[in-house]
């Protein structure tokens, strides 16, 4: 039996809902091939926790744990840490140089996605559309004018690296653009300003499965909020219809620009990308590399629609990443 460490948790606002993902990743795995083990990662501490909730510290120089005189390795890491650490590269990197495999892309993906202005700069050139945008770093000038010149009203304002929408504001007046900056610099110390695409969001999920990289089913966004913001995504305020009510051309074309963007980034393990249709052409939002996995979440969603379970999703991507090693 292989001792599979799922990781949870994470430095940032999104460590409830990457706690929730773990735990149903814990719940999910197959008992019968794994030996699971739930840790989490927090700055204070790392530690695995066991079904009687007693905490263990890891030691961070193997990544192991000893439990009653016990030391514990793992053959792989199952990573559902949303943000910082996991998502950004930092763990990735950690495991790469202790030669532990792990489902997620690998460092530079996951930095680079995570980024979301260095990911659509990169994806440009292989012809995939986004939106008009400003860009803007803590301390920089900011010139209300050129901004809503380049951009227009309404725009969105984000931080450039977090997730689960925190800090994001949809600006539909001047009045609100200097407020909006300010939120969105307190999740990050840079700033993408983007220019409203009003038109169909869908989100697509790509999964690398037995071998064949795979597009899932595109699920269609309609929110009740101005956007897919935190409301939406996690409190029910939205409507995520998988199928997405897409035409068959429309679903070709979405997957098609989705799996391109994966292949070109030279992807592995789960990716989602948010898309809107503007004028029947897909403008990529961004990238996610460790998107949700709680059983409301859009690539579990996807995956039930494609006839994958929960189960047989999660030993696919264990399976995989035990073969890269």
């Amino acid at each position: 039996m292989k001792n599979i460490a799922i990781i949870m948790g994470g430095y940032s606002s999104e460590y409830k809902i990457s706690l929730t993902s773990g735990n149903v990743v814990y719940q999910f795995l197959d008992k019968t091939k794994y030996n699971a083990f739930r840790i989490h990662i927090f700055k204070e501490k790392w530690v695995y926790v066991d079904d009687k909730d007693q905490e263990f510290p890891i030691d961070r120089n193997d990544f192991s744990v000893t439990v009653k005189g016990v030391k514990i390795a793992f053959d792989c890491v199952f990573n559902a840490i949303h943000g910082t650490p996991g998502e950004d590269g930092l763990m990735q990197a950690y495991f790469q140089l202790l030669a532990i495999p792990q489902n997620s892309c690998d460092y530079y993906q996951a930095a680079l996605t995570f980024n979301k202005r260095d990911l659509l700069s990169v994806l440009k050139p292989y012809g995939i559309k986004t939106a008009t945008s400003y860009y803007l770093n803590l301390g920089d000038e900011i010139n209300e004018e050129l901004i809503l010149k380049t951009v227009g009203l309404p725009c969105f304002v984000k931080p450039n690296k977090s997730g689960s929408s925190f800090g994001i504001s949809k600006v539909k007046t001047k009045d609100e653009l200097l407020f909006a900056i300010d939120n969105a610099y307190k999740e990050d110390d840079e700033i993408i300003i983007e220019s409203f695409l009003d038109g169909t969001e869908v989100s697509v999920g790509v999964i690398n499965y037995k071998g064949t990289i795979t597009v899932l089913p595109i699920t269609e966004i309609v929110s009740e909020n101005d956007f897919f913001d935190y409301e939406a995504k996690y409190l029910g305020k939205s409507q995520e219809i998988t199928p997405a009510r897409i035409s068959d051309e429309m679903t070709a074309k979405v997957s098609a620009v989705a799996k391109k963007a994966y292949e070109v980034l030279k992807m592995s393990g789960f990716s989602r990308s948010e898309f809107i249709i503007v004028d029947n052409e897909p403008h990529m939002l961004e990238m996610n590399t460790i998107p949700g996995l709680t059983t409301e979440s859009l690539i579990p969603q996807q995956a039930k629609n494609a006839g994958i379970s929960l189960e047989d999703l999660f030993t696919n991507a264990i399976e995989l990443a035990l073969t890269k090693k």
